[in-house]
């Protein structure tokens, strides 16, 4: 059976750092916060390469505060993945370069490609000491709700992988189309045949973005699983925060639901990254430390749950 990591998709949310219910009162700064998580968790996402370039030097500060051994996985910069992006995102130097950086918002296509070329060496720059520490998971690629499966998306999808090559990439789609019925097959035959790293989502269903759990393999490294959550009435609302978006706390009867299927796709992949988004209060530190323990001894939990 493969390595099976738990943890969660931040070690800094706001509301889990004041909800008082996770770090201690006197692990208050960020060095403590990183070094205090990574010894309760294995592996972490980062989420604040979406927003803006990873930075070298915090890359290096994050190797020397974890143990041999601890994972990180990066999201790749909101650009790269076709959302809509504030030129405030970009450095200085290439937001002056830009032509159109007046517009509320920039997309890839806006930007000539030797900036292309700048963001991407700079992004790789930025991710340079975790890889080289051995320590540096996958690159998350989180699609929109408007990039659908079609050719031109695929073929971004490999330019994604080619700019990235010797990083494992991954893919987490927000389309339904990419997982119906006509494209299910193609979809996980192409991660297959360019090494990505199939990504099984749990969230709500029954919306255009919602995409169901497809507990397929692609590339045979790894598998990320990544649980936002069941929440309804928050998946699509608009003006909310990422901690509203996705405030669910999963019973432990649902955790015990995803051991079964965690467990055998394990047994079909070198590892496998589970990740809690479910980012409100500690829910994600709670249930991330709830699913370890089922997971880790599912036959002593169903003589528990028999009693």
């Amino acid at each position: 059976m493969g390595h099976i990591l738990i943890g969660t998709t931040s070690w800094t949310e706001k509301t889990l750092i004041e909800s008082g219910l996770f770090y201690p009162p006197d692990v208050r700064t960020a060095e403590a916060r990183l070094r205090y998580y990574a010894e309760r968790f294995p592996i972490v996402e980062v989420d604040s390469s979406y927003y803006t370039l990873p930075s070298e030097r915090n890359a290096l500060l994050w190797v020397r505060r974890t143990p041999e051994g601890f994972v990180f996985d990066i999201k790749a910069f909101r650009l790269f993945t076709q959302h809509q992006t504030p030129p405030s995102s970009l450095p200085a130097d290439v937001r002056r370069a830009v032509k159109g950086a007046e517009k509320a918002n920039l997309y890839y296509r806006d930007l000539a490609p030797e900036l292309l070329d700048e963001l991407w060496s700079r992004f790789r720059a930025g991710i340079a000491p975790l890889k080289k520490a051995g320590k540096l998971g996958v690159v998350l690629f989180q699609f929109p709700p408007w990039f659908p499966c079609r050719p031109a998306s695929l073929e971004h999808i490999v330019e994604c992988a080619r700019r990235l090559e010797g990083c494992r990439v991954a893919t987490e789609f927000r389309n339904r189309s990419w997982f119906d019925e006509r494209h299910r097959e193609q979809v996980i035959r192409f991660e297959r045949a360019n090494g990505l790293a199939h990504v099984v989502v749990d969230e709500p269903q029954g919306f255009s973005s919602s995409v169901p759990a497809v507990w397929e393999v692609g590339s045979p490294d790894v598998v990320v699983v990544r649980l936002h959550g069941r929440n309804r009435d928050t998946w699509r609302k608009a003006g909310l925060t990422a901690a509203e978006r996705f405030n669910y706390l999963y019973s432990v009867a649902e955790l015990r639901e995803l051991v079964a299927p965690i467990r055998e796709i394990a047994a079909r992949v070198t590892q496998v990254h589970v990740l809690f988004n479910n980012c409100h209060g500690d829910y994600a530190v709670r249930n991330a430390a709830e699913l370890r323990r089922l997971v880790e001894n599912p036959q002593a939990d169903a003589e528990g749950a028999r009693e």
